[in-house]
């Protein structure tokens, strides 16, 4: 189940529900999006599967390019901080994909509404 903000082309993933582990997951996700318009989904970090935040294992790597390949805009929303310190690997990986237009790491509602222009 996702919710769509009326008119605005994004998608909220709701914060229970099963995590996005495999690509399957993201193209799920992506199908949604299709079906409202959409052409980007926030993603709670919680419904994340730990394994994300570990480059080494392939999961950011295959879910994020699923999002990239089909030109869904990614945003994770939540605190990364954790991960970001505990990874300078993955602390890059943030500030690149933040640089972009694709992959987005926002910590709350309103970094989200600076990025893309709008009033929280």
């Amino acid at each position: 189940m996702t919710s769509a903000d009326a008119g605005s082309g994004i998608i909220h993933l709701p914060l229970d529900g099963p995590p996005l582990a495999v690509g399957q997951d993201a193209l799920d996700a992506i199908g949604a999006a299709w079906g409202s318009d959409a052409s980007t989904i926030v993603v709670p970090v919680e419904r994340l599967d730990a394994r994300f935040f570990d480059l080494r294992t392939g999961v950011l790597s295959e879910l994020t390019q699923k999002f990239v390949n089909y030109r869904i805009r990614l945003v994770v929303l939540g605190d990364v901080t954790a991960h970001t310190e505990a990874s300078g690997a993955f602390r890059d990986y943030v500030r690149e994909t933040n640089a972009g237009d694709q992959v987005w790491f926002v910590a709350d509602e309103a970094e989200l509404a600076t990025r893309l222009g709008v009033d929280a």
